[in-house]
This record gives C-alpha cells, sequence and structure tokens, in this order.
C-alpha cells in the first residue's frame, strides 16, 4: 500500500456495536498502514463516496432472521451505483450466532454478493473456526471462510478485540502482497 493510499471504512450501525467495531479497526489500520482511514457512517454519507477511496471497508449487521440493518437496507440500492472498479475492498459483520443460528452473518453475505460483482478486490476472508451456528450466506463456497470480518458482540464480546486485531493484520500483510 503505498502512502498515497486514500482508505475509509464505512458502517451502519443501529445499537452502536458496528460503530464501536468500526472506530477499533481504524485504529488498528491506521497503526499498521500508517496512513489516515476515514470514518463514515452511512446514515449520515452517501455510499457513493467509497469510489473516492483506493481500500474501502465495509460494516455491516445481521438482523433477526437473516435482515440487513436499518440504514443498509434503505441504501441498498445504491451499492450497484458506486464505483469499485479496480479498489480494495475488504467486510466486516456482526451478528448473533446462538440467538440466530441459521442466518449468522447473512447480510455479511450478501453485501459481499452485491459488491464482487462491481470489479474490486476483496481481501479479509476470515476462517470459519471458533464459532457454532447453523447456516451463513455469510461463507465461502466451500464453507471454510467468512466473505470478511465475523464478529459476535453478543456471544464472543471477549474475542472482538483479539479478532479485530488479528484480521487488520492479515488486512496489512495481504495489501502489502497487491
Amino acid at each position: 500500500m503505498t502512502q498515497h493510499t486514500r482508505a475509509a471504512i464505512f458502517y451502519g450501525s443501529t445499537t452502536c456495536y458496528t460503530e464501536m467495531a468500526a472506530e477499533k479497526i481504524q485504529q488498528q489500520l491506521v497503526a499498521l498502514l500508517s496512513t489516515p482511514v476515514d470514518l463514515f457512517d452511512i446514515k449520515d454519507t452517501a455510499l457513493s463516496k467509497a469510489s473516492e477511496y483506493d481500500l474501502v471497508l465495509f460494516g455491516i449487521s445481521t438482523w433477526d432472521f437473516g435482515e440487513l440493518q436499518e440504514d443498509w437496507e434503505s441504501t441498498w440500492d445504491d451499492i450497484k451505483e458506486i464505483s469499485l472498479l479496480d479498489k480494495t475492498i475488504a467486510l466486516f459483520g456482526l451478528g448473533d450466532q446462538l440467538g440466530y443460528a441459521d442466518w449468522f452473518q447473512d447480510a455479511l453475505g450478501m453485501l459481499h454478493d452485491e459488491v464482487i460483482v462491481l470489479g474490486c478486490d476483496i481481501i479479509g476472508y476470515w476462517p470459519n473456526i471458533g464459532y457454532e451456528f447453523t447456516a451463513s450466506k455469510g461463507l465461502t463456497e466451500d464453507e471454510q471462510f467468512f466473505v470478511g470480518l465475523s464478529l459476535d458482540d453478543e456471544n464472543q464480546y471477549d474475542q472482538t478485540d483479539e479478532r479485530i486485531e488479528q484480521w487488520c493484520q492479515q488486512l496489512s500483510e495481504q495489501l502489502n502482497n497487491i
């Protein structure tokens, strides 16, 4: 990643957990990448702004029975209008693997499906280890990885900081290989 790379995190958050995760990720990436990382709540900032950045992270949470977080739901049609051609994208999601085991990280998978067709490079797939759930749209085809960092602040809050740190380190290494 060059010194001139512009990086940003776009997230939607109802209960502040996704916002808190985004802030922690921002702090880690600023330290690892030695570059500013802008932070945007999609409730206040149009998704089209993502096209101004080289590295874009999107944060989303899954609600109830595999539903989108409300801010993402209200801007969902805007995703296909974002110019992400040749951009580097990473995703992170929050969900409840025990309370909603049949829909864990579904919104993460739905977001992945929307952005991957836009000509971007997605990095940051995360191992499907240490989670207990029944089904997820957020898994890769081989079901070995989530399509982005998977966090569960409802049941595994004590693992969030370590997962964020490891994932940001992984992103840094992947960016150095691009």
